[in-house]
């Protein structure tokens, strides 16, 4: 008979008030909000047997049902402060749980939403080292300590430089090499698994006996500002790291691509045209993003506009730059299959970017398909790869850019 399998909760710590990045859990990252990319770790983790959301805000809770979570309560103000503490929110969720639905999990796992980029499997791994060791009251993330804390001082009222730490028979560790102190760790936000009896009975979100689950440091994300948001967007965007997705999961680019295929509007454009008194239309192009178009073709790299538009400027720009296009194209879709059946090009080794919802039925026949970063909410949402910039702004010199560092030397 197999033993019974302990009772996992997750949950997603998210409160509708952020004053650094106002809302900044229901803030779409890469197409999904924020959140999303907790609940989905939370979600797809085989030893999670649920997944909730402590959150005081109806519209983050609504988010997390989308994405798969529960939110069977909305959390006290009392508990959503900006100087409340997690074990309060915790031991209210706890609470709430074992009064109203007599639900007491065995662990509970906590995932930050500040902390989206998590590896596929840490969070069971968490679980795996609490489970493995019975005198464990949690277990915590971390990473190397990026500055050593045996280097690090405090002062004293006099206004003295005192060590912070020592090290036994090294008096001076502040004058030693790193290689000679003792290994440091780093607590990140991306996993804490805690026994529910530590919260309930011990009071605490740790308890004394605290194990590690590390964590490749490359994955170090802490987003509280402006810039910690465009590293993390950076970071997921460049497809060096294999993160948990909300939803289907992510396509890469290709290794080998023969075939980029661009929406013109919004794409190749910033989606605005100016009009004169007698029609004429005008747009504005990047030449930023000519001269990346202009290298991939130079490496070989097929281009292709089909646009919905019928206009002379979609026509002129991409005579200009030597790619071939066609317009006035209601059903984009049909026209892709034709076009890859006619050059006989892999649908695995190309490559789509739109920008609005009549480009969603070419996703599915393409390799890999991309977003700009002003896309269509759907669109953000169906896409591989969500790039930084905005559709005429730099988006395609972006996505060229990535292309190209992949493509061999002698072919640059």
């Amino acid at each position: 008979m197999n033993a019974k399998q302990p009772e996992v909760l997750a949950v997603v710590p998210a409160r509708g008030g952020s004053k650094s990045i106002p809302r900044k859990n229901a803030l779409l990252f890469l197409g999904h909000p924020l959140l999303a990319y907790s609940v989905a770790a939370g979600v797809q983790a085989t030893r999670v047997t649920r997944t909730i959301i402590s959150t005081d805000d109806a519209e983050m809770a609504e988010l997390a049902r989308e994405y798969g979570a529960e939110a069977p309560f909305l959390r006290p103000a009392e508990f959503a402060r900006d100087d409340s503490q997690d074990l309060s929110l915790f031991q209210h969720a706890l609470g709430w749980l074992a009064e109203n639905e007599k639900y007491k999990p065995d662990i509970v796992v906590q995932l930050r939403p500040t902390s989206p980029l998590r590896p596929p499997g840490l969070v069971d791994e968490a679980v795996e080292v609490l489970l493995s060791q019975p005198e464990a009251d949690s277990v915590r993330g971390v990473v190397p300590s990026g500055q050593n804390p045996y280097k690090m001082w405090s002062l004293t009222e006099g206004g003295v430089m005192q060590p912070l730490l020592k090290v036994k028979g090294n008096s001076e560790p502040y004058n030693s090499p790193r290689q000679e102190l003792p290994a440091t760790y780093w607590q990140t936000g991306h996993v804490d698994a805690i026994r529910a009896t530590t919260i309930l009975k011990k009071g605490s979100m740790s308890g004394a006996s605290i194990w590690p689950v590390h964590v490749d440091p490359r994955y170090t994300v802490d987003i509280d500002t402006p810039n910690d948001w465009r590293r993390a967007e950076w970071l997921a965007a460049s497809g060096e790291l294999d993160i948990v997705w909300p939803g289907a999961a992510c396509r890469p680019l290709p290794d080998t691509v023969r075939l980029l295929v661009l929406d013109f509007d919004g794409v190749m454009t910033d989606n605005r045209v100016w009009v004169d008194q007698d029609g004429r239309e005008q747009v504005a192009a990047n030449r930023s993003d000519g001269l990346g178009l202009m290298q991939l073709r130079k490496a070989g790299v097929e281009l292709l506009v089909i646009s919905m538009e019928t206009n002379p400027v979609v026509a002129r720009r991409c005579e200009k730059l030597g790619i071939a296009y066609h317009q006035g194209i209601d059903d984009k879709a049909t026209l892709l299959k034709q076009i890859l059946a006619e050059k006989n090009i892999p649908a695995a080794e190309t490559v789509y970017v739109g920008n609005d919802t009549n480009d969603l039925p070419c996703f599915p026949l393409v390799g890999c398909a991309v977003a700009v970063g002003d896309a269509h909410s759907a669109v953000l949402r169906e896409a591989d790869i969500v790039l930084i910039y905005p559709g005429g702004r730099g988006a395609v010199r972006e996505l060229c850019d990535l292309i190209m560092q992949r493509l061999p030397k002698e072919s640059k």
